[in-house]
């Protein structure tokens, strides 16, 4: 008996349909699990979205400006904020008035100097340009006796000669008065410091008797707190007996008052 040929099945063209509809499957899921774990920036989805846009447009507008060309991969470089009119005229009269002050402080040096060569030449008197100035460091030897604060008559005239230079000038002026680390002990002065303080201000009277305006005068005595060499040698302390003289090219400012954070002026508690 023959045997029945088997019916040929038929081929499914659709089989393709069931793949697609899994991938697309996948792929929705993919991005919800992607949008759900992320949190949209909207200033940074605009950042992109200009850099893409100036990427593409190889340009970049500035509001109130001219477009400007970028070159594709190069960092954009930030807009400087324009300085105000106002405050670039502030800063070059500021600047102006430094090199001013700076010829002015030259000038005076210059001055002393011509007034001061035959003690500059000596030893006696050196000028000091400063951070904050120029010092004229004198030697007490030629102005006071030892344990005195009154002026020898042969340095008087020394003395007047720098006031009148200082005069003609602005500049703030302080005396400072310095000693050896020997103890002085009499009536007038019970320690160095009363001694270096008097020295100070006797140049200080002269330097006003000479037409130096008083409020451009200070007076101030260290004793023997701040010398410039040793002293246990005689030339370290007659190098450390001085009257120094700074000409401050530094004004000082005017005051702000210091207020607490709340509107209220900040005070001391009573004592």
């Amino acid at each position: 008996m023959a045997r029945k040929r088997r019916e040929e099945e038929h081929e499914n063209h659709e089989r393709w349909l069931v793949s697609y509809a899994d991938f697309i499957t996948l792929l929705f899921a993919f991005f919800v699990v992607m949008y759900a774990v992320s949190s949209v920036n909207e200033g940074k989805y605009k950042v992109l979205s200009n850099s893409l846009s100036n990427a593409f447009t190889n340009t970049t507008a500035q509001p109130g400006g001219q477009p400007i060309a970028v070159m594709q991969g190069a960092p954009i470089i930030p807009q400087r904020p324009i300085a105000k009119p106002d405050k670039l005229v502030d800063q070059k009269k500021a600047e102006e008035k430094k090199v001013e002050q700076r010829k002015k402080m030259k000038n005076v040096a210059g001055d002393i100097m011509e007034a001061l060569q035959p003690l500059i030449a000596q030893g006696k008197v050196r000028l000091l340009e400063t951070s904050r100035g120029v010092t004229i460091e004198i030697n007490d030897s030629i102005l006071f006796q030892p344990g005195q604060s009154k002026l020898q008559p042969a340095s008087i005239n020394a003395m007047l000669a720098i006031a009148q230079v200082l005069a003609a000038s602005d500049f703030p002026i302080t005396i400072e008065g310095h000693t050896d680390n020997i103890p002085i002990s009499t009536p007038q002065f019970p320690s160095n410091w009363e001694l270096s303080a008097m020295r100070a201000t006797t140049v200080l009277r002269l330097f006003n008797d000479g037409g130096v305006g008083a409020e451009r005068l200070t007076a101030i005595g260290y004793g023997e707190t701040r010398p410039v060499e040793t002293n246990t040698s005689v030339e370290g302390r007659a190098r450390n007996r001085r009257v120094s003289i700074l000409i401050d090219s530094n004004r000082p400012e005017e005051p702000t008052e210091i207020q607490d954070g709340k509107g209220g002026i900040m005070a001391s508690p009573p004592s």
